[in-house]
């Protein structure tokens, strides 16, 4: 994936008139020497994502053209974003997009980055939609609390028969949602609807997936700095025991799932005795229980018992 330079200052521009000329390698090596003066974990990694980004260079580019001369207004751009980027605010917020699932996607302050171990959950519904589609030659989901529509639009992209609703509270977020359906071609066959879970939602669906927030309340302030001063909290709060939406997301279902259907949910690496129990509670039965790549749990689908 190509990333487009998104910094262009043109206040930092004159300041950066007669310098010493600076290589793409040598520009790259400061920039991880920097990184890791600041403490930040990753510096190789965060260096090569954000230079690359700035730039508009693949990472292959990197490498091979470590020669190349570094203009003026390329300095002034990775100077701000490597300012930003001490300052711990993640490296894809800066450059305004992530890859997820092969896929480009915006973000926004009102959305969370979609993330790898998402990716699980993406996984984990494809098999069951594909199945629902031979079986009825459709099928149909909603996605509750869609953010950037990563879950979404990734499913609708794996599977042309499938139609999607996808429901946020922030309108914002649904803003970006539905330019990321109209960039990734996706957008004739999802529906977004602005409400709390199932308030904006009718009917009945093949699948109910979710990301909902599940940290605990009081544990945000000990998240790190790119997660809570970065995401939006409505979309990590999960109350005081991080089951708020889970239990929501529980009580709702039996009226939105059609026969068969599944109710699939990522969950914190804790979550899965609690989450199991709260939809047993509400007549479901687990299905599926999936670890994502740290052997944490990460996704639970549930069926209706009996």
């Amino acid at each position: 994936m190509r990333w487009y330079p998104i910094i262009r200052p043109d206040s930092l521009r004159s300041s950066a008139a007669r310098r010493t000329e600076v290589t793409l390698a040598e520009l790259y090596r400061q920039t991880v020497e920097a990184f890791a003066a600041a403490g930040l974990e990753t510096p190789q990694d965060d260096a090569r994502h954000l230079v690359s980004g700035v730039l508009g260079l693949s990472l292959t580019e990197m490498v091979t053209e470590g020669a190349r001369v570094i203009d003026d207004e390329e300095m002034a751009a990775v100077a701000e974003a490597v300012a930003r980027r001490k300052n711990r605010e993640p490296v894809y917020r800066i450059l305004g997009a992530r890859e997820f699932y092969g896929l480009d996607f915006l973000l926004s302050p009102d959305t969370l980055e979609p993330r790898p171990d998402t990716e699980i959950l993406v996984e984990q519904c494809l098999p069951f939609l594909k199945r629902r589609i031979t079986e009825a030659g459709r099928a149909s989901f909603v996605d509750l609390g869609t953010g950037t529509g990563a879950i979404a639009i990734t499913l609708l992209s794996q599977c042309r028969e499938a139609e999607g609703v996808a429901t946020d509270i922030s309108e914002g977020a649904l803003e970006t949602a539905r330019g990321n359906a109209l960039i990734n071609g996706v957008a004739d066959r999802l529906r977004l609807r602005q409400g709390s879970w199932f308030d904006a939602i009718t009917g009945r669906f093949d699948m109910i997936v979710s990301n909902p927030p599940y940290i605990v309340s009081d544990e945000i302030a000990a998240l790190q700095p790119e997660v809570r001063d970065f995401d939006p909290r409505a979309a990590l709060d999960g109350g005081e025991s991080g089951l708020d939406a889970y239990r929501a997301i529980a009580a709702g279902a039996e009226d939105h799932l059609a026969e068969g259907g599944i109710v699939a949910l990522e969950i914190g690496a804790e979550q899965k005795a609690a989450v199991t129990a709260v939809f047993v509670a509400a007549g479901f039965k687990l299905l599926v229980a999936e670890k994502d790549l740290g052997n944490n749990d990460r996704v639970l689908i549930f069926v209706r018992s009996g």
